[in-house]
């Protein structure tokens, strides 16, 4: 015998059956208590954070910072991607990269980044919406230019 082999007897439990008489432990009431909103059917939970009428927590804290309403998403494209996949493509546009399959849609703003070492090797002009300080020296390191698109 090995303790692999020991289980734990279960028995088999019935559902606890409510309202069925004061013999049964939950009968009368069937566990609600007396009177108020949660003795009452269609009870409705308060919302998460309530604390009894008290103020909630969330909002005794300060507000503080700014949220954009319609911040700008950026699609971010990798240096090394656009290496790996462009080939001798010259001039790299975002529809060049969507039918690249590195970005979703092209009408969205495309970032461009260098999360790489110093191994960019390709002589291109690179249309983009933004571009990281890294990848705008790595560009122009190898003859290339980095456009900014104004959309």
């Amino acid at each position: 015998m090995n303790l692999s082999d020991l289980r734990v007897k279960v028995k088999n439990k019935k559902p606890h059956r409510l309202g069925r008489g004061t013999g049964s432990g939950s009968g009368k009431t069937s566990g609600r208590g007396h009177k108020g909103a949660g003795q009452r059917k269609g009870k409705v939970l308060p919302y998460i954070g309530f604390r009894g009428g008290n103020l909630p927590f969330a909002r005794t804290l300060p507000k503080r910072g700014f949220t954009a309403l319609r911040p700008k998403e950026y699609q971010l494209v990798n240096l090394c991607d656009i290496q790996k996949r462009a080939g001798s493509v010259e001039e790299i546009t975002p529809e060049v990269l969507e039918k690249l399959n590195l970005i979703k849609d092209n009408d969205r703003p495309v970032k461009i980044l260098a999360k790489f070492g110093n191994e960019f090797k390709k002589k291109a002009k690179i249309k983009a919406d933004a571009f990281s300080a890294k990848a705008k020296e790595l560009i122009e390191s190898q003859g290339g230019v980095a456009e900014c698109l104004n959309r």
